[in-house]
């Protein structure tokens, strides 16, 4: 029987017992952090030489050029052809409805004109080169991939590469067969700290890209961390988390799962019921027990669940909504008879499951919206990756001559009064004339 952490809203410390169990000790590694630096240093002077060196040391091949570091398209495409047919059409099914999702993404270049003439608006404009780093070995995920990739290029991204390791010389072939149908450019077999520093800086086989996207585990995401600035980023994610508020009235069992998909990421992951029915409450933990021991990653589940875990008896689902809100959750699922009758008072939510046949393992494969999402309450002030983080946004002015005598006065004034002598003369001259 698994101890699971209960709370009770109405406790006058509730939110400090809150509070202490959803943080997490996030303090990086400080050895990480010196093979990190040591690593990307090394690439950035050395280039394809240190590529190769630690490639062949992290991994356990034997790459003597650097060519040997790119797999040829004929091999993904092999990888496609040869997967279980079942396997291959799901990844089909799944491409094509994420693709749907996010071609309603796309933002149009716009503009307009004022009445003196002055042309106002946006370009918008495709990243150009874009780094998608994918776990490798066995424990690749190809669903990444799609979720990653498929925004790039319907963004209109013209070149994408994919890094990905190969310990022992193993390539996970659901990992090439996503790529093949993603329409990726180019897949490299190197992987870790120094796959970010490749994509951030160039070797003589690498690009530098513009930006880098996808999950890694430490050194990866310290790798990132540490070329923002050279290279755009996408996130840093933090452990998975779910958070479910549920009127009671979906089968317990459907719950304990819910909260066992996210919690068998990893023992940092955390998972969260919010229910106002307590004895629905004993319902779920009850179907933990009954669960737990058909689950092959139940080690994981149990220390998850029961160091991170959280039962919370509320009010009403108003206050779970308020809950809810400061939590900021990846994933939330709203799992009553009309989620759309609370749906207006969410603020804060990485991705927002409606309904009791919602379940979040359909957001991470096949819905359509993307998988990739904000953690650590980051959904505060940040969204799921999009198209949107493919494209660059550039203002338009075309300011006619009507325009710059009544816009140059303005200038001019704010210009003196910041100090600023030459903005004010630069726009004088435009008022004067030829």
């Amino acid at each position: 029987m698994i101890k699971i952490n209960h709370l009770n809203s109405c406790e006058e410390d509730f939110y400090v017992k809150l509070s202490k169990l959803l943080s997490f000790n996030s303090t990086e590694d400080k050895s990480i952090e010196q093979t990190v630096e040591s690593i990307l240093s090394d690439i950035k002077v050395q280039g394809d030489e240190a590529l190769i060196k630690y490639t062949n040391q992290l991994d356990r091949i034997n790459v003597k050029r650097s060519s040997e570091l790119e797999i040829p398209k004929s091999k993904w495409l092999e990888a496609l052809n040869s997967i279980p047919e079942n396997q291959k059409k799901s990844l089909e099914l799944s491409a094509a409805r994420i693709r749907k999702y996010h071609e309603y993404q796309k933002i149009d270049t716009w503009q307009y004109t004022e009445d003196d003439g002055t042309t106002l608006g946006q370009k918008i404009s495709a990243i150009d080169k874009v780094g998608l780093y994918v776990p490798g070995g066995k424990a690749a995920y190809p669903s990444s991939v799609l979720m990653n990739a498929i925004p790039a290029k319907v963004a209109g991204v013209p070149e994408l590469i994919i890094t990905s390791p190969t310990p022992d010389g193993y390539m996970n072939p659901l990992v090439l067969a996503a790529a093949a149908i993603c329409e990726v450019d180019r897949i490299l077999t190197i992987g870790g700290a120094q796959a970010i520093a490749a994509l951030a800086y160039g070797t003589e086989t690498i690009p530098q890209v513009d930006k880098i996207v996808g999950p890694g585990n430490a050194y990866v995401a310290s790798a990132k961390k540490k070329v923002f600035g050279t290279v755009g980023i996408d996130m840093i994610a933090g452990p998975s988390e779910i958070l479910i508020i549920c009127d009671g009235k979906t089968p317990a069992e459907w719950i304990a799962m819910d909260l066992f998909s996210q919690a068998e990421h990893d023992e940092l992951a955390q998972s969260i019921l919010l229910c106002p029915d307590a004895s629905f409450i004993k319902q779920v933990k009850i179907a933990i027990d009954k669960l737990l021991p058909e689950m092959p990653r139940q080690e994981i589940l149990k220390k998850s669940l029961s160091n991170r875990g959280i039962m919370i008896h509320v009010k009403d689902l108003e206050e779970a909504c308020d809950i809810s809100n400061r939590i900021a959750p990846e994933h939330l699922e709203i799992s009553i008879e009309d989620p759309n009758k609370i749906l207006k008072l969410i603020k804060h939510a990485g991705a927002i499951f409606l309904g009791k046949f919602t379940s979040e393992s359909l957001g991470d494969y096949c819905a359509g919206p993307n998988h990739v999402l904000p953690t650590s309450r980051t959904a505060r002030f940040s969204s799921p990756l999009g198209v949107y983080d493919f494209q660059k946004r550039s203002s338009l002015i075309n300011v006619s001559r009507t325009g710059a005598i009544k816009l140059g006065k303005i200038a001019v004034d704010l210009a003196l009064g910041e100090g600023l002598q030459a903005h004010a003369a630069s726009a004088q001259y435009r008022i004067n004339g030829e």
